[in-house]
């Protein structure tokens, strides 16, 4: 039996259309004026995406009115969920005071203040608008500290839409293309390629492969202490720390890409794992839920950004640390202390074991990994070390992602398309129940689909 014809795939489908009716509308509208009904690609998916209307703590409205405990968090920007009393608070008071001055703010000193405070490896750093521009502009000072030009990236990391982080998005799961640049955008040219070099996530082997070889020519490796888009890889014990010792060895600088990783502790990943990258590009949760980016670590490097400086690299934006923006964001820093970070990773281990365990006693081949308060969820018992893993996971479930995702929406789950769940402070033991017991009832739904058209995934 074809997938779409089964049953369970019918009924989930039909049940998320009656419940949406009003996203439709409006996907449908937005359709006239927008390519695909919206500006943001990682939002998308079939067979319309949801509108929501509103958001408070760690739950959300849509346009029909459902309600849905919301284990998206744009992505993992907002770590106090929807609209946090506090946070608000201090926006509302810098807005009564304008939007944006086209001059310094002492807001901006604030929150670098804090954020320096927290991650050791910043002497100083600069706002942008994204994360984006914070991996561009660290890769751009890397290049002018270094006077090189090569950069090795991982097969399956993400680091924004700049064309020299544009290769090798999509991993393979060939182990040869994992050492392949590849394009994987339309529009960016092909010459990027002669300056990327890309290796496998957990392959220390691999990056000196390349170091020995380019060394003279490479200004930097850039990497995600944990793959975050690329599925929710950990890093191998050991790994991140031969990354540095590797690196240091050949003369190489080292950035960290903490958009996503920085929430897992009061300095990031690095503080956790005791390393000083040289560089590290932010972005996501310093926001408080408005748009931000920011790049910085050693003074040296730093320096050539100083426009008293001969030579310096020019870098503006038209709301770079604008004081909305470090308002939200220090605010949401100073909530986030230690202990609302391990409160927060406790529930985000406990809904990891139990999406786990309850995979294995539906009897499905797969699992849950991450760190902390994110989640990622493969169809596979296989270990998963690096992207090419859960390329090949995927490519063997074929609906499953799909099915699950809007099956967990039918029942008050809103989460990622790819599967990616991602925590927020609003929680508490109630919602971990929440999700573990909506997660046991939607794997209950699945299991005739599984058994029937997925039988390699099903153990019983």
């Amino acid at each position: 039996m074809k997938e779409e014809t089964h049953p369970v795939f019918q009924s989930i489908l039909q049940r998320y259309r009656e419940k949406s009716a009003q996203s439709l509308v409006q996907h449908q509208r937005a359709g006239n004026r927008l390519p695909g009904g919206d500006t943001r690609s990682a939002t998308h998916f079939s067979p319309y995406p949801l509108y929501m209307q509103r958001g408070r703590g760690c739950r959300l409205t849509d346009l029909d009115g459902n309600h849905y405990l919301d284990l998206l968090n744009n992505y993992s920007s907002l770590v106090h969920g929807h609209a946090h009393p506090r946070v608000m608070e201090s926006t509302r008071q810098e807005l009564e005071r304008g939007t944006v001055f086209g001059a310094p703010s002492e807001m901006q000193i604030l929150h670098a203040e804090h954020l320096c405070s927290r991650v050791s490896t910043l002497d100083q750093l600069r706002y942008c608008n994204s994360g984006t521009e914070a991996t561009m502009f660290a890769l751009r000072a890397a290049r002018a500290f270094s006077g090189r030009e090569r950069v090795i990236k991982i097969d399956g990391g993400y680091h924004g839409t700049h064309d020299y982080v544009e290769v090798s998005v999509h991993a393979s799961a060939d182990p040869e293309r994992m050492h392949q640049p590849r394009l994987n955008s339309r529009g960016v040219p092909r010459s990027v390629l002669s300056e990327v070099d890309v290796v496998p996530f957990n392959s220390l082997d691999a990056v000196e492969e390349i170091l020995k070889r380019n060394q003279e020519q490479t200004a930097a490796l850039i990497v995600e202490p944990m793959l975050g888009a690329g599925g929710v890889v950990t890093p191998a014990r050991g790994y991140l720390k031969g990354l540095r010792e590797l690196t240091q060895h050949y003369g190489v600088l080292l950035i960290f890409d903490e958009v996503i990783s920085f929430r897992m502790h009061h300095g990031g990943m690095q503080e956790m794992e005791g390393l000083r990258p040289d560089l590290t590009a932010f972005g996501k949760i310093i926001g408080g839920g408005l748009a931000v980016g920011a790049f910085g670590g050693r003074q040296e490097i730093m320096k050539l950004f100083d426009p008293d400086q001969p030579e310096s690299i020019s870098h503006s934006g038209t709301f770079n640390g604008n004081h909305l923006t470090m308002a939200a964001g220090l605010t949401t820093l100073e909530l986030y202390d230690p202990d609302e970070i391990e409160r927060l990773n406790g529930m985000g281990k406990k809904i990891r074991d139990g999406i786990s365990e309850a995979f294995s006693r539906k009897g499905f081949r797969a699992q849950a990994t991450g760190i902390g308060s994110v989640i990622g969820l493969h169809w596979t018992e296989d270990e998963i070390m690096n992207a090419g893993d859960v390329v090949r996971a995927q490519e063997q479930c074929g609906q499953l992602p799909k099915l699950l995702h809007l099956e967990l929406i039918n029942r008050g789950i809103f989460s990622s398309s790819r599967g990616l769940l991602i925590l927020s402070t609003p929680m508490a033991e109630a919602e971990v129940e929440q999700v573990l017991t909506t997660f046991d009832e939607t794997l209950e739904t699945l299991q005739p689909f599984v058994q029937d058209c997925n039988p390699h995934l099903y153990t019983c």
